[in-house]
């Protein structure tokens, strides 16, 4: 684990990409005219025979993806979130997952981690819109080497994927030899006090509250769920069986959200409390990323005193 080494999940998705190209030539990406910002320009110099820049038509994109995933192609769609999930939601619900087609929608700058850009451009809604469409697979990697993993892992199965990415750069969490699988969390630590469910960019901060508890004598584990659909359901009921306290922080809405899914499993599995950190019902701002995480309450300090610290 390396905290000190960051890396941005859209950087790490460009340059696997690129890889998955060289070994997999049905590979086409399709971008929305933000290929710099989404890191498809890696794939778009090396192939430009399989790059097509769709311009600002998002759903002419998404459009365009399903009929190329007709005809045997492994689309891998591009642009931000919230005009993957929002702008182009008709054509994701109804050209791509009704069909049940092998579209990969890969879907930058999620979450307010986008900073700058405000909070039109902040999507704080994906997760839930995209985890209730049918037939849709949900991902949300944390680091570098996890997002390389996924990219490729799911140009191996069939059906369509939401792949949750962020422009905030990441601690690098895991060694290169990490194994990972579909659907299957990832718990880090053993601790018994407490479980922190986390996804994407908010695993990071999770740890990083892991380790300020230990110091401060409270043992907690964290649990990596890059699959936010289909869920571990065991790896949360484990959990809600093993630890006393249950966290769950998210770059997004409460509501819908990640933290509404674990609650979903242990309402009907294994009644528990879960507090849930996330942004509550309102839009994002304009302002530097760190600054967002803490005004927001998504932050190390705020998860620690869930611990009553």
């Amino acid at each position: 684990m390396d905290m000190d080494k960051k890396i941005a999940t859209r950087q790490s998705y460009g340059e696997a990409l690129l890889e998955l190209g060289k070994e997999n030539k049905d590979i086409v990406v399709l971008d929305a005219d933000l290929s710099s910002a989404t890191k498809t320009n890696l794939f778009a110099k090396e192939f430009p025979n399989r790059f097509f820049d769709m311009g600002i038509a998002e759903q002419d994109m998404i459009g365009t993806a399903a009929g190329f995933a007709t005809c045997g192609k492994i689309p891998y769609a591009s642009t931000f979130a919230v005009f993957a999930a929002g702008r182009a939601y008709d054509q994701v619900r109804n050209s791509v997952a009704y069909p049940n087609l092998n579209v990969k929608i890969c879907a930058t700058h999620a979450g307010i981690t986008v900073g700058e850009d405000g909070a039109t451009h902040q999507m704080l809604e994906d997760i839930g819109m995209m985890r209730a469409v049918p037939n849709m697979t949900v991902v949300c990697p944390c680091d570098d080497t996890e997002t390389k993993w996924i990219i490729k892992e799911i140009s191996k199965f069939n059906g369509p994927v939401y792949v949750r990415l962020s422009r905030y750069a990441t601690p690098v969490i895991y060694e290169p030899n990490q194994k990972f699988k579909i659907g299957k969390a990832v718990q880090i630590g053993k601790g018994t006090d407490g479980t922190i469910f986390a996804t994407g960019d908010m695993v990071a901060e999770a740890i990083k509250a892991k380790d300020i508890l230990e110091k401060n004598g409270k043992f907690v584990r964290v649990v990596d769920i890059h699959t936010i659909k289909p869920i571990d359901e065991e790896m949360i009921v484990k959990c809600a069986k093993e630890t006393e306290k249950l966290i769950s922080v998210e770059n997004h809405s409460i509501i819908g959200g990640f933290g509404s899914a674990i609650a979903e499993v242990l309402t009907e599995n294994q009644p528990a409390k879960l507090t849930r950190l996330g942004v509550k019902d309102t839009f994002g701002k304009s302002g530097k990323a760190d600054e967002l995480i803490k005004y927001f309450g998504i932050d190390v300090e705020t998860i620690v005193k869930c611990f009553n610290l």
